[in-house]
């Protein structure tokens, strides 16, 4: 029996809170092993009050990159030597490469939805686009879209700053007009929509039964209705936009695209695609 020619594992992973629900692990570890890479992902719960001296130690470790999800896309950009230019420009971080000692920040969250957007396919140049939610995924699809040519984004959030924040951020960094709609009761889809995006966390696992509050009867045959949540794979929202007609897009493309990338900055390699697929579907059912 040969014996290994290191005994040390490159370490990457995430940091959130809540963690203990998100499934990224499942698809790394499987194509770490399907490369045959000495590579372990860890899921770390990290309290919005200690994310300082988490990427410490993420440094002290010698960590090779880490993922964030709620609540440290933003807050972690305090913490980073270097943010990608269209990163820095979403205002969002969900992926850390190391390069030498250095930690830089990346966002594809937006990148990998519009991989996904594409199986449908779906080219959305000239689309009129709602996005229900402000938050770190909201920011890096409505950016993304703006930037592929949308024709016009909506933000529907509850808290005004924040959706006018993201809204403003379109209307000058982008070419794609956008405009703001507060949620404050039901929010009915103008008939034009062309896209409707979950960008919330309302369906997400363990909350299954919840779905935005929408005037589903508005959303029609014509429309695409797409959920960035992958736990549970078909949400409710999902599952009332079909049952008006629509198509739907699961988070699980968008899932596995933006891992694809994260997986190629951190270990230089291409990603098993099919196999991050195929282990998801596994866990999911």
């Amino acid at each position: 029996m040969s014996q290994p020619t290191t005994y040390k594992a490159e370490l990457v992973g995430a940091f959130g809170h809540p963690i203990a629900e998100n499934p990224t692990v499942v698809m790394q570890e499987a194509a770490f092993h399907a490369l045959d890479l000495n590579w372990r992902y860890l899921t770390i719960e990290v309290y919005p009050q200690d994310l300082a001296a988490a990427m410490a130690g993420l440094r002290a470790m010698n960590f090779r990159g880490i993922n964030l999800t709620i609540p440290h896309k933003v807050e972690v950009l305090k913490y980073l030597d270097e943010v990608a230019p269209d990163a820095a420009l979403i205002g969002a971080v969900n992926t850390v490469r190391r390069v030498g000692n250095k930690l830089i920040g990346e966002n594809t969250d937006g990148k990998g939805f519009l991989r996904a957007l594409q199986d449908v396919p779906i080219d959305p140049r000239g689309k009129k686009v709602i996005i229900l939610g402000a938050g770190g995924a909201a920011k890096a699809i409505g950016m993304e879209l703006a930037l592929a040519g949308a024709g016009h984004i909506t933000i529907v959030n509850r808290t005004r700053e924040r959706g006018q924040e993201l809204v403003d951020a379109l209307n000058v960094k982008t070419r794609t007009p956008a405009h703001f709609v507060a949620w404050h009761t039901t929010c009915a889809i103008p008939p034009d929509t062309d896209i409707v995006v979950n960008a919330t966390s309302i369906g997400l696992f363990p909350d299954v039964e919840s779905k935005p509050d929408l005037a589903y009867g508005t959303i029609t045959a014509h429309m695409i209705a797409c959920d960035v949540i992958p736990n549970p794979l078909h949400t409710r929202f999902l599952q009332a936009a079909e049952d008006r007609g629509a198509k739907t897009l699961d988070g699980l493309g968008m899932l596995v695209y933006q891992g694809a990338i994260g997986f190629k900055m951190w270990t230089g390699q291409d990603a098993p695609i099919e196999v991050m697929y195929r282990a998801l579907q596994e866990v999911f059912g």
